[in-house]
């Protein structure tokens, strides 16, 4: 695949060019996205904050092909995945993309390994028991695989499920909220994690959150309000992200 480049040579592997997102009709429509443009660089790790209610999670949404846009278009690299049918994005967001949920997603009855592999189970495919290995040993679990999640603390299951995400070496790693379900401190390690798979892989981390140390991590924060990007900070300090932040009317979800 094709990826654009910026005038100093920076691969783009993802953006949105004039995005909205409606949902509803009439007046009775809710207009999540107002012409949102954006760009991902390759090998960067974005955080996305904002208010509740203020396009954050659609945005993600829509960057990562789980959701459609009203208008505008998201590319990733060459290709304006916004206009694909439905089961060819499906086909190039299982080979492209990672996601990772707030509430883990994990089958309660399987084991670490075999939640790993489901997604590749699902599609057909037989899971190669090495990678399954080798994504647990990249989130820290490694000689976890026979644990299932009630065997295993809040932290390790969302480290199980960004194995999951992992497993299949994406391009681009999406997180909404993916701390949002855990205690402070125990959250704290999944932005640390994402932010080394960024450094150590080349990896490239698009992340939901309203905690500013966790968007501490990352190395720029947009911060949305009323469906537009309203300030974008380039690594800032999680004091500076707070500041910023509660002038738009706090953190929310």
């Amino acid at each position: 695949m094709t990826e654009t480049a910026t005038d100093t040579g920076t691969a783009m592997a993802a953006r949105a060019e004039d995005l909205h997102r409606d949902y509803g009709r009439g007046g009775a429509a809710v207009r999540a996205l107002r012409g949102v443009s954006v760009e991902v660089e390759s090998g960067t790790f974005t955080a996305v904050m904002g208010p509740s209610g203020s396009g954050k999670s659609t945005l993600l949404h829509c960057l990562a092909g789980m959701d459609r846009p009203t208008r505008g278009a998201v590319w990733w690299g060459g290709t304006d995945v916004s206009r694909l049918p439905e089961r060819r994005l499906a086909v190039l967001r299982r080979r492209r993309i990672g996601f990772v949920f707030q509430a883990f997603n994990l089958m309660p009855a399987m084991t670490a390994a075999q939640n790993i592999a489901l997604p590749c189970r699902l599609a057909g495919e037989r899971p190669d028991r090495r990678l399954v290995q080798d994504a647990l040993a990249r989130v820290g679990l490694a000689g976890r695989e026979r644990h299932r999640p009630g065997q295993l603390s809040g932290g390790q299951q969302q480290r199980v499920a960004i194995a999951r995400a992992l497993v299949s070496r994406p391009a681009m790693l999406f997180a909404d909220e993916p701390t949002g379900a855990l205690d402070r401190a125990t959250g704290h390690e999944i932005p640390a994690l994402l932010r080394a798979q960024v450094d150590e892989e080349a990896g490239t981390c698009v992340m939901v959150t309203h905690d500013p140390v966790a968007a501490g991590y990352a190395d720029r924060v947009l911060l949305l309000a009323d469906g537009v990007v309203a300030e974008e900070l380039h690594r800032p300090t999680a004091a500076r992200i707070g500041e910023r932040l509660s002038l738009l009317g706090g953190g929310g979800r």
